[in-house]
């Protein structure tokens, strides 16, 4: 597929997406632009979410990762559903008894201003990173075969790709993102689905001999018990995951933005359990595929693609759609896939991004109508090219898998917020408000360095995916230490 193909393309998709945003931005409210007016059917809310979860790290880097940790990411997975049930019956009921447009508001109820504040900080933090992370996955693979072969430089295509999200959301915000993102998720499922069976006719296999394949087996390993010192032992994965899902979905204003959209909380928590079944069934796949790609690149000699003269597996399934002469059918079906992946979790984080900043750190809701307005398109810009520059910083600093990068730094943006909303759900306590922010420094500055002790200095253990928990456990005894006496009478569940 040439690169003038790709790019008529891609701007064949932007086209639709933006003809969606004409329909769906036409009342340009910040109303719309925060919770959509409340109307979002549950179901539509649900089939979205998971193309936002997914993203394009999982499209690229997932299959990639295969190779390395075979099947046992699905360990992480598992936990990743128990962590659905948590946010389902535990986190939104909270938000919706509070009316929020920002889930940090509840901070601001339970605990105060500084509190509030550090939860939003460290969501945007977190957010800034996450989002960065999955476009800049993209931003390589668009960069290696598409705009090297135009002479176009990277950065030029980190400006273009933020530059057509801003486009459709900057109007109807996460009115718009409800219903791209149910696009974009039809598209990349199908993408996966049709790679399978395209590589696989390619092998001269059914899916049925595929999964009954020797070399399928050598992929197979899905339980890793032998060793809890290893930094992917089952338990530690587990948890590891339920926390991730708890903190990454349930405490982050991207993923909740969408939530509060529902007309109500029975409609919120149906969305919630249906999507995490989905989910999980989606990701086996994408391992699948993983697996297949690696089968099909040792039968025909492919090596692993390089990128800056250094082996970079989360290419190999471009280099396999888009090189390896599998016909014009795969490649379009990649990257409309990839696209819509990366796009579906891209444009709801700078919308969240752009809630985020007004609600919690302008208070945008206490100004008058025309000036919030005013007020939200310029922290829609600014956002956008935050996003830019920290994509671009990216490329010269990242050196292993992405999606390995995402959960780990996860166990340090996420920690305290988890600790400051478990202790406001599961204790009645007040706190002194003005320490909070030292004590959840001192929780992350704790988790970096416990993160950097050698495992031979803790007898060959590895620190995995437990960071995270690990990080709110710290801010919640924080708390705990800076606790006033008198408690909360309502607030707790």
């Amino acid at each position: 597929m040439s690169a003038t193909q790709i790019l008529l393309l891609i701007g064949a998709y932007f086209l639709v997406l933006i003809l969606i945003s004409y329909f769906t931005g036409k009342n340009d409210s910040n109303a719309d632009f925060f919770k959509a007016g409340k109307q979002s059917p549950w179901y539509v809310v649900a089939f979205g979410m998971v193309g936002a979860s997914l993203s394009g790290v999982t499209f690229i880097s997932v299959p990639g990762w295969v190779e390395d940790i075979h099947f046992t990411y699905m360990q992480v997975v598992i936990g990743y559903l128990f962590g659905y049930f948590v946010v389902a019956f535990v986190l939104l009921p909270l938000y919706y008894r509070y009316n929020l447009t920002s889930i940090y508001e509840y901070l601001l109820e339970r605990f105060g201003k500084v509190s509030h504040k550090t939860g939003a900080f460290f969501f945007f933090v977190s957010r800034v990173l996450g989002a960065a992370f999955r476009l800049y996955l993209v931003a390589i693979v668009l960069q290696q075969f598409v705009f090297d072969d135009l002479g176009v430089r990277f950065e030029f295509t980190v400006v273009i790709s933020i530059l057509l999200i801003w486009i459709y959301t900057n109007r109807g915000g996460i009115k718009t993102i409800v219903w791209t993102d149910t696009l974009q998720t039809l598209f990349m499922i199908l993408a996966v689905i049709l790679s399978i069976v395209l590589i696989n006719q390619e092998l001269g296999w059914s899916f049925g001999e595929f999964i009954k394949s020797d070399e399928l087996k050598n992929y197979s390993s899905f339980l890793v018990t032998d060793n809890f010192l290893d930094r992917n032992y089952f338990i530690k994965s587990f948890v590891g995951g339920m926390f991730v899902t708890i903190c990454m979905t349930g405490l982050d204003q991207d993923m909740m933005q969408k939530n509060l959209t529902c007309k109500s909380l029975k409609d919120a928590q149906k969305n919630m359990v249906w999507f995490s079944f989905v989910l999980v069934g989606v990701t086996f796949l994408f391992m699948l595929l993983g697996a297949l790609l690696f089968i099909y690149a040792k039968q025909n000699g492919i090596g692993i693609p390089l990128m800056d003269g250094t082996p970079k597996t989360d290419l190999l399934f471009p280099e396999i759609a888009l090189n390896s002469g599998l016909g014009l059918t795969l490649s379009i079906t990649f990257m409309l896939g990839l696209i819509a992946a990366a796009y579906s979790s891209a444009d709801s984080a700078l919308t969240s991004l752009t809630t985020s900043f007004c609600v919690d750190f302008l208070n945008v809701q206490k100004k008058e109508e025309v000036e919030q307005k005013k007020i939200r398109k310029q922290a829609h810009v600014g956002m956008s090219i935050m996003l830019i520059i920290v994509i671009i910083a990216f490329k010269y600093i990242l050196s292993s898998n992405v999606i390995d990068s995402l959960l780990t730094v996860a166990g340090y943006t996420y920690g305290p917020l988890l600790g400051l909303f478990a202790f406001g759900i599961f204790t009645k306590h007040k706190i002194k408000d003005a320490y909070v922010w030292v004590v959840a420094v001192l929780s992350v500055t704790i988790i970096i360095l416990v993160a950097n002790i050698p495992a031979s200095y803790l007898g060959g253990y590895q620190m995995g995916y437990e960071l995270l928990p690990l990080n709110g456990l710290l801010t919640f005894f924080g708390l705990w230490l800076i606790r006033k006496k008198e408690l909360e009478p309502s607030i707790a569940l």
